[in-house]
């Protein structure tokens, strides 16, 4: 699908035509042999398991690493930590899963459905939407508490072409990364959905398979201001050295980022993502997502700190059978792993995190 050029700034010529690389597999410690495709069982998907079994872990950054293993403890979940600067991918815990081929986004497809609206004029930050019997939300109420009749709503009004063109501009349906040869594109419906078409797509994810690595592009996208970069996860010593941004797109979001973020700042604020919030931290925005699909619960929550001066971006995913898998659960880890980050200091290290770092040798 071609993208839209009223969207797309910016982007040059080559930009627009280099392909990704070819895709060659990263230096491992021991065997080169590829790993399987994930499969996903239909039942028995647990809720405890160990995530960092058959991790490699050799050239992810120590201290994000650290963070992350110790927040997401034994629970069967994946965090995706990324530079929204440079698109480098600085830890991914449990790999099998982030490189899995997608899982439904549930709720966490709002903010692609929100900003579609607000850049269509179809919505503004005030437009009041009925959504239960003598009572109204706007966008800011809407996506604080994840209400899925405001979405739904909203994506009806712009029907399919719309909602798509936007996503697909952010990156779903797509590989996320460059040279990242385990990685899935996820799954991007050519039509509406069978159950709940536009609308129920708009509001959980129907029909869309995302993986932890797009989900994370698509933040980074929205932390920056529009650019959407190539995800790299530098796994030898002369990736890591030789590192350079790579941008895929370029995007004309500002007027609707402000309106949008103001909603995914009260979801952390007072709304579902709340357990994620450290008052005495720089500031998050995140989405929350909680739904039932092939074959388990999901709970998700995408993230960035801070508003002004972007960070890191992370992307926790849950699954299980239990009823502790869901969005709010999501956002208290990744608020345990932001609150760690601070009180190593790690933000406020001369050393910015898409710099070389030293090697850390085989970690969790």
């Amino acid at each position: 699908m071609c993208a839209d050029p009223a969207l797309v700034a910016g982007q040059s010529a080559a930009q627009a035509a280099t392909p990704p690389a070819k895709r060659t597999a990263p230096a491992k410690k021991t065997s080169t042999s590829k790993r399987a495709p994930v499969r996903h069982s239909s039942i028995g998907i647990p809720t405890y398991a160990d995530p960092t079994a058959n991790d490699i872990a050799q050239f992810d950054d120590p201290v994000v690493r650290e963070a992350a293993v110790e927040a997401l403890g034994r629970r069967n979940g994946s965090v995706v930590a990324v530079d929204p600067n440079t698109g480098r991918i600085l830890a991914i815990v449990n790999q099998q899963l982030a490189f899995s081929a997608g899982f439904q986004p549930c709720s966490t497809i709002k903010p692609v459905v929100a900003l579609a609206g607000l850049q269509e004029g179809v919505i503004t930050r005030d437009t009041m939407i009925p959504v239960a019997r003598r009572r109204y939300m706007n966008l800011t109420e809407a996506m604080a508490h994840s209400n899925n009749k405001f979405f739904e709503v909203v994506g009806a009004r712009m029907g399919f072409d719309t909602v798509s063109r936007y996503a697909r501009l952010l990156g779903l349906g797509e590989a996320a990364g460059q040279n990242i040869f385990e990685e899935h594109p996820g799954v991007f419906p050519s039509e509406p959905p069978a159950y709940g078409g536009v609308a129920r797509m708009s509001s959980f994810g129907e029909g869309i398979q995302i993986t932890p690595l797009q989900l994370a592009s698509l933040v980074s996208t929205l932390a920056n201001g529009g650019t959407v970069y190539y995800l790299q996860y530098p796994r030898s010593d002369d990736a890591r050295l030789g590192f350079q941004p790579l941008i895929k797109r370029k995007l004309s979001i500002e007027t609707g980022l402000p309106d949008l973020r103001e909603g995914m700042l009260a979801a952390v604020l007072y709304g579902t993502g709340r357990a994620s919030f450290d008052g005495e931290g720089d500031q998050l925005l995140g989405k929350t997502g909680t739904c039932s699909a092939q074959g388990s619960r999901l709970g998700w929550f995408a993230s960035y700190s801070d508003q002004i001066n972007p960070k890191l971006v992370l992307v926790v995913l849950l699954r299980g059978r239990s009823h502790i898998v869901n969005g709010g659960f999501a956002a208290e880890i990744a608020g345990r792993i932001y609150h760690r980050l601070r009180e190593r200091q790690y933000f406020a290290s001369t050393q910015h995190p898409s710099q070389p770092l030293a090697h850390a040798g085989t970690s969790h």
